[in-house]
């Protein structure tokens, strides 16, 4: 048991205290913000945004710039996002689930080409291309960028996105070294695939009511 517990956290016997509480503090908002998604709460923002907020400054220290501008651009969208969530149709009703749009879907594959390319700048400026971790850095930057525009819309598209760069996320971040943040990462995929199940039922649900 001891052996696997070194083998899973004994990266953590060199950090700050303050750090490993940051770190555990985020990964319990970030499970909380996917839990509410999941259930369609507004509280998906509020807590999404701690949990980004800690972990930019985590990333930063880190020195884990891909991650950085994940969190960043989660933050961002946050913000947009609450406002969408709460803003009415009509005079009694928020803006609903819904798929996404033929329109939405080329703005998908815009977003996703776009940070494919701003990334690899970026990298490419600091000289980020050290390991090949900083190329799935790219592809899971593009999928969580539209998965979180798509969540911000209310669109039902945004889990498939999740469940992609959950999965690839696991082993990534076990390998960083950042093993609750692997962890966290296998929760939301669990909670991803949930998510979609809720949210097809309650559009199809609504489908056959209308």
């Amino acid at each position: 048991m001891s052996q696997i517990f070194d083998f899973l956290f004994s990266q953590y016997s060199d950090y700050p205290l303050h750090i490993l509480i940051l770190e555990i503090t985020a990964v319990i908002f970030g499970f909380l913000s996917v839990w509410f998604s999941k259930e369609n709460k507004i509280w998906v923002y509020p807590t999404g945004m701690v949990s980004t907020a800690i972990f930019v400054y985590l990333l930063i220290d880190w020195g884990l710039l891909g991650d950085t501008m994940i969190n960043a651009y989660y933050f961002i969208m946050s913000v947009y996002g609450w406002y969408v969530w709460t803003r009415k149709v009509d005079a009694t009703h928020f803006t609903p689930i819904s798929r996404t749009t033929i329109g939405e879907k080329k703005i998908s594959i815009l977003i996703f080409s776009l940070t494919l390319l701003f990334v690899y700048f970026v990298y490419q400026f600091f000289d980020k291309w050290t390991s090949w971790t900083a190329y799935v850095d790219t592809i899971t930057t593009a999928v969580f960028f539209v998965g979180m525009w798509l969540m911000a819309k209310r669109k039902i598209e945004n889990w498939i996105y999740w469940i992609i760069g959950d999965i690839i996320s696991v082993p990534l971040y076990f390998y960083k070294g950042l093993t609750f943040t692997s962890f966290q990462y296998l929760m939301f995929t669990v909670l991803a695939i949930y998510g979609y199940i809720k949210w097809k039922r309650s559009l199809d649900n609504n489908l056959v009511t209308v």
